[in-house]
């Protein structure tokens, strides 16, 4: 970028935690900024990275390295957190039959997630067209619901570890979409079926679709007409379909890795290491990077 005068992104809004009311419910988010020249006035991207059932944005912080990531490319990144019956513990989000308090009191996590784009959109330089949306587990079952629902939002999802379940419906116009998940997954099995772990007891019961079938719903719904190219490179199998419009869907399936996000750190003490086969992180905003929003609007 060469040399030049930095100072944070917004000199009105501060970066850190920050809540908001909605539907009745005071939602929380902390902001990372990145640095950006003195006097620029381009809009940022901005990437929201949702925690996994039970996490937080601390967690989401740590486990993935986002903020890193986001002050060395030059976009801003938000973790917002899902809610829970014990404070700001035990948090999750309604991504429809998963997870938890969320999906038990059917939170209205979709019109958070709105009002909170709109919101960052209002208090920072965010670029309208370039809103993306990743998270863990729970969060990457949401991060598939976003997608759906806000497709006028939202320019690219990367679920990781998540999940769809064979009931939803299609977004009303496409979304980029690249997906992670592992073979040696015990909570979301790649090869679909009753989750498992011990957060089992908070699903609904309704059994998980296989990887793949991620892979396929994100092809057909954004018009994909030719052939998907699969790889086996060792350490992972892919799934390509580069569509015409642009809006990609990619899957990652890795051998060695659980319920963990790749190339970062393990979610708990508990939890599952990741593997180091690739970097999630990375990948995806390289994904997310190349897709600017064709029909988000303004």
């Amino acid at each position: 970028m060469g040399i030049l005068a930095w100072h944070t992104a917004s000199a009105d809004a501060p970066a850190g935690r920050r809540t908001l009311i909605h539907d009745g419910l005071t939602r929380s988010y902390v902001v990372r900024l990145p640095v950006q020249a003195t006097g620029a006035s381009a809009k940022l991207p901005l990437v929201l990275v949702l925690h996994g059932g039970g996490g937080d944005a601390d967690n989401a912080e740590r486990m993935t390295g986002f903020t890193a990531k986001a002050r060395k490319e030059g976009f801003i990144v938000v973790y917002p957190e899902g809610t829970s019956r014990f404070g700001d513990k035990l948090l999750s989000w309604n991504a429809g039959h998963c997870c938890a308090h969320a999906m038990k009191n059917v939170v209205d996590d979709v019109g958070f997630v709105r009002e909170l784009i709109d919101m960052l959109a209002g208090d920072y330089p965010v670029d309208m067209r370039r809103v993306y949306v990743t998270g863990m587990s729970n969060g990457g079952m949401m991060a598939h619901r976003l997608g759906i629902e806000l497709p006028d939002r939202i320019a690219g999802i990367a679920p990781v570890v998540g999940t769809l379940f064979g009931d939803e419906k299609p977004p009303a116009s496409p979304v980029p979409a690249l997906m992670i998940n592992g073979m040696r997954d015990e909570h979301v099995p790649w090869r679909g079926g009753p989750p498992g772990g011990r957060g089992a007891r908070s699903w609904d019961g309704t059994p998980t679709q296989p990887a793949v079938y991620q892979f396929e719903f994100w092809s057909r719904a954004n018009g994909c007409n030719q052939p998907a190219t699969q790889h086996d490179n060792g350490r992972w199998l892919q799934w390509r379909d580069t569509c015409p419009s642009r809006d990609d869907v990619v899957l990652y399936v890795i051998k060695d890795n659980g319920h963990a996000w790749p190339g970062g750190e393990k979610g708990s003490r508990r939890g599952d290491a990741p593997s180091s086969a690739l970097n999630a992180t990375d990948i995806i905003w390289e994904f997310f990077a190349g897709h600017e929003g064709a029909h988000v609007s303004r």
